[in-house]
């Protein structure tokens, strides 16, 4: 087995005193640079916050990077700007299952995404659909690494990602156009406009995107639409936002690995097919009177599946229609005292889902309630050194009803209630200026969603995953040259996971087990030109007790480590390359650790150049660019192998007015 990320014997922290002794190299080299980078403003708890205030050890992705980059989706540029490993989709869609320390097939139930404060993530075993979000109307992405339970609920272990689009436009009418074409019969065709008049703006997007994929049976079609309108009032404003989505797609299905080396491009189940429509709409406000701050969200989701499977004799259909709607208002106080500044922010989480099934195997009705109230306050001093201090608590109640006649024993009327409550404690300080050490302690929680209870290894419902977090950082220099890192150990109990021993395989609440390790990013602006970025995520994922007590979690990479280049001279040129590597890895069924392999560890290069004239912009995008044959999901021991992308080369042509 492999040694340990961190000693157990000293979990505290090697890593942190090598990161303390590089961070005061940064300060020296960066006290003699020259600021070239604007701040920006990120989302704090859960409201608009200067840098001061932003979530403590946040990394934020601007619009810029995302265009920079090539990445003509949302998943894409968290992924290749944002460092965050992601495994290749089942279905041949741009929704990669993202993955924050080390969660492996489970990642994406153990990671918040959020676009403007509305959680996308689903109460079933399903990637949050990022690939219908235009990218052309993002702002910014804030990816928070580590548990977020209070302010976010269940699920929020590995981090938060949230995506802020444009709310509102400049005066005036703008707009952009884009195609791009490339291998593989690739299309993305886009176009945004988006007008403003006094107080009262609005915006459309359309998209046409497919490609046949580097698989036999991987075509992947798309077509969305979304648009919003906003309207600014003194101390507010208010807004509505809706989006619709058309997805098409082929399933290639999985390969064992002779059949792999063989031709990675071949497919075993040839007509297999599926469809999924999203519908979403919300309404946000936002008001301030004095010193208090009121804002709320509204939002509805509708979400229509299909799929077909083929086998020799007969074809298996699933159907099913799922809603979620929610309702989160809060409020934010903020007070003076003397040098300090004082933030309580109180809010409530409504959120009811339901899904109708009209499968061949299921006919299953499913409806969960959850109500959430949480409280965070936090004090800023504001003296020689900065220091913060924030405490948050919060309580979640569920209410799980199901029934499936078909099941075998058929359910008839389930219902189940569960409640849970997740705290916080988090601090920084600033011990010397462009330093800043930083602290959190907390419990963060996960319910099982309706797959996995239609699916488990007992009579009752699964019970909640609780983790305790720990997490130490620092960070120091400025924009132009920053570093970052971070120590990280959660502890869980009850850890929610498909087990392959337990009969034909179920879903269980695991003995003990543990993620630790430490994360590092750094940044640095070598010229007005020229940025260098690069991010390390070092994980151990292991049973701490049972029968598997000491062996590794199945489908976690050990290290991902992702690095980018940006060049941006004078004259309408840029460039962006980056590369990421990805270590090896248990197979998706190797509880035991005793499979003869492993999933062998790969690395990736992409780059782009662009040249942009006026309004108009040529590009030409290369992913993949060593062709490297790899795969990122295998749920057997050699077996049940999803192969990853081939090389894909794009040209585009972009026109901005």
């Amino acid at each position: 087995m492999k040694s340990a990320v961190v000693s157990r014997s000293a979990p505290a922290f090697k890593p942190l005193a090598l990161a303390c002794a590089l961070s005061l190299s940064v300060l020296a080299a960066d006290a003699l640079a020259q600021e070239i980078l604007p701040s920006i403003v990120v989302t704090g708890a859960r409201f608009p916050a200067q840098a001061a205030a932003a979530p403590i050890g946040a990394t934020v992705i601007t619009a810029d990077e995302i265009r920079r980059a090539g990445a003509t989706d949302v998943n894409a540029a968290i992924r290749k700007v944002g460092g965050v490993y992601g495994r290749q989709s089942l279905d041949g869609s741009p929704d990669f299952a993202l993955d924050l320390r080390g969660f492996g097939s489970n990642s994406p139930q153990n990671l918040v995404i959020l676009v403007d404060g509305v959680r996308l993530n689903e109460n079933e075993l399903a990637n949050a659909v990022l690939s219908s979000i235009p990218v052309d109307t993002v702002e910014r992405i804030e990816i928070v690494r580590g548990a977020g339970s209070v302010l976010y609920g269940e699920g929020a272990t590995g981090g938060v990602i949230n995506i802020i689009t444009r709310r509102g436009t400049q005066g005036g009418t703008h707009g952009s156009l884009f195609a791009e074409g490339g291998r593989h019969d690739s299309h993305d065709l886009r176009a945004s406009l988006g007008h403003g008049a006094g107080p009262l703006s609005f915006d459309l997007a359309l998209a046409d995107r497919g490609t046949d994929n580097y698989r036999d049976n991987n075509a992947f079609k798309q077509k969305s639409v979304s648009g919003g309108v906003q309207y600014r009032h003194g101390a507010g404003r208010a807004g509505l936002r809706f989006e619709h989505s058309e997805q098409d797609a082929r399933f290639p299905g999985s390969l064992n690995e002779a059949q792999f080396q063989a031709k990675p491009r071949q497919t075993l189940t040839p007509y297999d097919f599926g469809t999924l429509d999203t519908d979403r709409v919300s309404a946000f406000a936002e008001h301030r009177i004095g010193q208090v701050e009121l804002a709320a969200e509204l939002s509805h989701r509708e979400r229509e599946v299909g799929a077909n499977y083929f086998y020799p004799g007969g074809v298996t259909r699933v159907a099913y229609d799922a809603s979620q709607t929610q309702f989160s208002p809060r409020a934010r106080h903020t007070a003076l005292i003397g040098d300090k500044r004082n933030e309580l922010v109180a809010g409530i989480d409504l959120v009811r889902w339901k899904r109708q099934t009209r499968s061949d195997f299921s006919l299953g009705d499913a409806e969960q309630d959850a109500q959430a109230v949480y409280l965070r306050n936090e004090l800023l001093w504001n003296a020689a050194h900065q220091a913060r201090l924030a405490v948050g608590g919060r309580h979640e109640r569920f209410t799980k009803d199901y029934s499936d006649p078909l099941a075998f024993p058929p359910v008839v009327n389930e219902h189940r209630r569960q409640s849970i409550n997740a705290w916080s404690l988090e601090g920084s300080i600033d011990p010397m200026p462009q330093l800043t050490v930083f602290a959190k302690l907390g419990r963060s929680y996960r319910i099982a969603n309706v797959d996995e209870n239609s699916l488990r290894g007992g009579l009752d419902v699964l019970a909640p995953q609780v983790s305790r977090d720990l997490e130490l950082g620092v960070t120091a220099g400025s924009a132009t040259r920053q570093l970052t890192a971070r120590v990280f150990r959660h502890r869980l109990t009850d850890e929610i996971f498909y087990d392959p021993t337990i009969g034909w395989g179920a879903n269980t609440n695991l003995d003990p087990t543990r993620r630790q390790g430490f994360e590092l990013e750094g940044q640095q602006a070598l010229t007005a030109a020229l940025r260098l970025s690069a991010k390390w995520q070092r994980v151990e994922a292991e049973f701490t007790g049972g029968a598997n007590a000491g062996r590794e979690m199945v489908l976690v990479p050990e290290n991902v480590v992702t690095l980018r280049a940006a060049w941006i001279p004078a004259g309408g040129h840029s460039a962006d390359i980056g590369a990421q590597w990805v270590d090896s890895q248990r197979y998706g069924s190797d509880f035991a650790n005793d499979c003869g392999a492993r999933i062998p560890s790969y690395a990736t290069f992409d780059a782009r150049y662009a040249y942009r004239v006026g309004g108009w912009e040529a590009a030409v995008t290369a992913l993949n660019l060593a062709d490297r044959q790899y795969y990122s999901n295998a749920f057997g021991c050699r077996s049940g192998i999803y192969p990853s992308d081939g090389r894909q080369l794009k040209l585009s042509l972009r026109y901005d007015f």
